[in-house]
């Protein structure tokens, strides 16, 4: 993913830019980075913040960027950002949340008009920042350049771009990734997480920038250069994952909407509970955005909410995010600790936003059963992952072939592992209402060694949100979302 802050100011700014960007350290881990305008254009500091902090890197760098009325900062999962950029446009600085999955078409048609030239990157490829400012470059204003841009983008891509004038603050075509716009006195802000605005002495949400829509944003307020699209596909799991619980996008905020998702997973065990076929001693959540879902089924059923491991957080990341397996497993492994008193002959329900890959949950199911847990059931607040994000990088993992629903669907069919499923199955076993559909949900049960799983209804979860479904990018459960 990655998350975006910039702020005009009548006064100096910096330090309001620094703690807001920081307010989306929770989006990547990756690079961090801040630019900030003066007399003679934008001055810029990276750091690389995958084995540290975002404050600890960019703190001592402060003292140079002082002095500022106004700024952009951005936590990436990609590449190195916020770049400072010179064109006829004139200076400025960009950065960009999301994805462009037409990148190398784009880079070719660049190289045929003979106009463009890319920097190298460590990783290998070109830098979708620098794609995004090639793409402005092209058109005679910053508001035509955006608004190109985002036509001429596949996937999805959000942006603010600082100039002379103020800041421009564009959201992808679509509106997968929010934009918010925070007032305050003598200052406007724009965030991808309206909770970087509550600790930093924003009054009020000024307005949630729709899909497509192009601002400018200058100390005396908001001016639209573009007016939003029609049609949104704004990123489901925003609310059910990767969304901060004190943020809001479409006025809806995200730890309500948890707690939705848990009451209508509780209301689908409403009747195995009254009889007795389902005998649950606790709910708990795999921490930390598990923890609201499990809260949400606990207040619907009256059966205790409680914790029967914590996590430790002070050393070890976030264990999404790692590219390789091994260490994925290793900084789950270690980051959770359970409370043997509270685990030995109990049977827990756990909720959690989602099953991604399953091989972290696995692990931890083993690690209750040998402190004694006698059952354990799982309640994912999301239907089955069973198609790959081609919008956004919520998962540093490459390889649709990993998640548990394809590694289901490859067994059962007995297919070959190096090979995509076709598309026709993986509709099959998408369909709630098929027989193949539980027998995906079986394998996975049986694979993660649980006593019982069902996962949420997509019908629920759209009703949790509060969103009509057309509004929403579901397309890693059901394939339905369009560039």
């Amino acid at each position: 993913m990655g998350g975006l802050f910039g702020i005009v100011s009548k006064e100096d700014c910096v330090n309001n830019l620094f703690h807001g960007t920081d307010y989306h350290f929770h989006l990547g881990t990756m690079r961090g980075g801040l630019a900030t305008y003066k007399e003679d254009g934008p001055t810029h500091v990276i750091h690389d913040i995958s084995n540290s902090q975002f404050r600890s890197k960019l703190e001592p760098d402060l003292k140079n960027l002082r002095k500022s009325r106004s700024g952009i900062g951005v936590i990436s999962d990609i590449d190195s950002q916020p770049l400072t950029i010179e064109s006829h446009l004139g200076k400025y600085a960009i950065a960009t949340v999301g994805v462009i999955k037409n990148i190398d078409k784009l880079k070719k048609e660049a190289f045929r008009r003979r106009s463009a030239h890319f920097t190298d990157l460590e990783e290998g490829g070109i830098s979708q920042t620098e794609m995004a400012a090639t793409l402005i470059n092209q058109e005679g204003s910053f508001e035509e350049g955006i608004a190109y841009a985002q036509e001429a983008i596949k996937g999805s891509c959000s942006m603010l771009l600082l100039t002379e004038k103020g800041i421009y603050a564009a959201r992808d075509k679509l509106g997968r990734t929010p934009l918010t716009i925070g007032k305050k006195e003598n200052a406007y802000a724009a965030a991808s997480e309206s909770c970087a605005f509550i600790n930093n002495g924003y009054d009020s949400i000024e307005r949630f920038l729709g899909p497509g829509e192009i601002i400018l944003l200058d100390a005396e307020g908001v001016e639209q250069k573009k007016k939003p699209n029609k049609d949104m596909q704004v990123c489901s799991f925003l609310w059910v994952y990767y969304g901060f619980p004190a943020s809001e996008y479409e006025n809806i905020n995200t730890e309500e909407v948890r707690y939705s998702c848990g009451n209508a997973l509780a209301k689908s065990d409403e009747k195995d509970i009254k009889t007795g076929k389902l005998k649950i001693d606790m709910i708990a959540g795999i921490p930390d955005s598990g923890t609201a879902h499990g809260i949400g089924y606990s207040h619907e059923t009256g059966i205790p909410f409680k914790r029967p491991f914590t996590k430790y957080t002070p050393t070890w990341p976030r264990s999404f995010m790692p590219q390789d397996q091994k260490i994925r497993n290793l900084v789950a492994n270690m980051k959770l600790i359970p409370i043997k008193s509270m685990v030995k002959d109990k049977s827990i329900l756990f909720c959690e936003d989602s099953i991604v890959r399953g091989t972290q949950l696995g692990e931890t199911i083993k690690m209750l059963k040998k402190y004694g847990a006698n059952e354990i059931h799982m309640r994912p607040a999301c239907p089955p992952l069973v198609y790959g994000c081609d919008f956004l990088n919520f998962s540093r993992s490459k390889k649709i072939n990993e998640l548990a629903g394809i590694r289901a669907m490859m067994e059962l069919e007995g297919l070959d592992k190096r090979k995509d499923v076709p598309a026709e199955i993986v509709r099959q076993y998408s369909d709630e209402n098929s027989e193949k559909y539980h027998q995906m949900v079986d394998w996975i049960r049986d694979d993660l060694s649980l006593d019982s799983l069902k996962y949420q209804k997509l019908d629920d979860l759209v009703k949790a949100i509060g969103l009509p479904k057309e509004k929403l990018c579901t397309h890693c459960w059901d394939g339905s979302s369009y560039f």
